[in-house]
């Protein structure tokens, strides 16, 4: 499982050129592995490498880590904002909303009313759903579960 959550995260980090450089990315791709080691060793989780069951274990870690580490970019991003920081680079949040951070990204601009009256912003956030919607799409009927 190691192995496969680490080539999963090391393509992302080629595909995507907002989270080359992306700390929160970078945290995020650490807890994953670390979940992924602490499942096999600790739990005695232990699958096939790229099978099913190993990559629906991924989407069942992934999805609650990265709407986490979403939701604290914004928070940080709103903090620099406040302080006058080197803001968050816009294309590193898109990113982290596109992997699938989209519900951490809305409860950032609600809890920290961030981002939420730039209209290039907005569509692009809105563009990122409906990208995420086919992505998600795309899984399922890879997995055979649609």
């Amino acid at each position: 499982m190691i192995i496969t959550f680490s080539v999963i995260l090391f393509t992302f980090l080629f595909l995507f050129q907002g989270v080359r450089k992306n700390s929160f990315f970078l945290l995020y791709a650490f807890s994953m592995i670390f979940c992924a080691y602490f499942a096999e060793n600790h739990l005695g989780w232990r699958v096939i490498l790229f099978s099913k069951t190993s990559f629906l274990l991924f989407i069942l870690f992934h999805i609650p880590l990265i709407n986490i580490f979403c939701f604290f970019a914004y928070g940080r991003d709103k903090h620099l904002a406040k302080t006058g920081g080197w803001r968050i680079p816009e294309i590193q949040i898109h990113t982290l909303e596109l992997l699938g951070g989209t519900l951490g990204a809305i409860m950032g601009q609600k809890i920290f009313r961030h981002k939420t009256k730039k209209k290039s912003y907005r569509a692009t956030f809105f563009a990122t759903i409906i990208i995420q919607l086919g992505i998600v799409f795309f899984i399922l009927k890879y997995l055979n579960i649609i």
